[in-house]
């Protein structure tokens, strides 16, 4: 039986919906906005978190208020193909994966709610055991770049491992004082991102420099297509990963060469049954998987803390604990692996 049908005949019901705002300053330079979603129904809830990135698109979300007609009673696969059905955006969005976000919002909140109603947890409907998840810290080294935070972290927490950004800003200094803390797990070139503050252009010297120094580290979204960039990456193929352009089985499929590992974002897959399809077709097809966060500030990261529990536990998921984005971590933070703390009912992971 594929996964979205252990789910999908869920009795769900709905009484209303309401919305709650919130906001943090986080370690990229920016204020974060989400959304939680509340879905009530039946004197229980369930909740989702939405992470669309413009500050706007939350503003215009939460002064239009719980707009749609929700209420009801649905099997959980046929409350997600309504959600499908609406535009759920009171201002179209300027980014079309914005959509994707929003609707994983409603489709998770629902999932929850399902399993609360239902009186039973995720992972009891699924029958896969929650296991310890093994993550990673990821951070950009400013401008210009320094290994400060780096040693702030590991001066508290030794064990940390990271996923960086590399930028043409940085030097081999700085590359060898990062490869004297063994601490690097994976980096990521975000080639495939345009118009955003963490744009990087392909950059062959960079990649040399980086490539050879991290010989064990997973390399992600690189430039595999510009002549200078793709020959300093031939004989790397196989620790190439791949994240901003997977949305679905088709992105996978489409990608310049079969990978060995796919970031899977729940958000960025957009749906409930689409993201168990992925889970299963990566497993036919034994492509591993790992997940990243999107600076979440709610309970979106312990969901997908949850999913990696179930599905690929021992991969380098980019889901430390919320607390790990400000500035200056506090004392006191679990450390890698994080233990299962899966609710008793619904789609929830108790904060870390």
């Amino acid at each position: 039986m594929s996964t979205f049908a252990l789910l999908a005949d869920l009795p769900l019901e709905i009484d209303r919906y309401s919305l709650e705002g919130l906001r943090a300053e986080v370690s990229s330079g920016f204020e974060r906005l989400t959304t939680v979603l509340h879905l009530h129904g039946g004197g229980l809830e369930g909740v989702g978190e939405d992470v669309v990135y413009r500050a706007d698109d939350h503003l215009a979300l939460q002064r239009a208020g719980a707009v749609h007609r929700l209420a009801g009673s649905y099997a959980l696969g046929e409350f997600c193909e309504l959600i499908d059905s609406l535009d759920l955006f009171p201002v179209a969005p300027d980014r079309e994966v914005s959509r994707l976000y929003r609707r994983w919002t409603f489709h998770s909140a629902a999932l929850d709610l399902a399993l609360s109603q239902a009186g039973r947890p995720l992972h009891e409907v699924l029958a896969r055991e929650p296991r310890p998840v093994t993550f990673v810290v990821s951070l950009r080294l400013g401008e210009p770049p320094s290994i400060e935070p780096i040693e702030r972290r590991l001066g508290r927490y030794p064990t940390l491992r990271f996923k960086l950004d590399p930028t043409s800003s940085w030097t081999p200094e700085l590359i060898a004082a990062l490869v004297a803390t063994d601490a690097v797990d994976s980096v990521d070139f975000k080639s495939l991102y345009r118009g955003t503050v963490v744009d990087q252009p392909p950059d062959p010297l960079l990649y040399r420099r980086v490539v050879e120094a991290f010989p064990r580290a997973w390399i992600e979204d690189p430039d595999v297509v510009t002549p200078e960039t793709a020959a300093v990456l031939a004989a790397h193929h196989d620790r190439i990963t791949w994240d901003a352009p997977i949305h679905s089985i088709a992105d996978i499929e489409a990608l310049p060469f079969a990978p060995r590992m796919v970031n899977l974002k729940p958000s960025r897959i957009g749906g409930l049954r689409k993201l168990c399809d992925t889970y299963d077709y990566c497993a036919e097809h034994r492509i591993e998987a790992y997940s990243g966060g999107q600076f979440e500030l709610g309970p979106g990261r312990g969901q997908a803390q949850y999913l990696a529990s179930l599905f690929h536990p021992r991969t380098s998921n980019d889901l430390a604990p919320a607390a790990y984005n400000v500035n200056d971590p506090p004392p006191g933070l679990p450390t890698s692996p994080l233990p299962p703390t899966p609710s008793e009912l619904g789609f929830r992971w108790e904060p870390n």
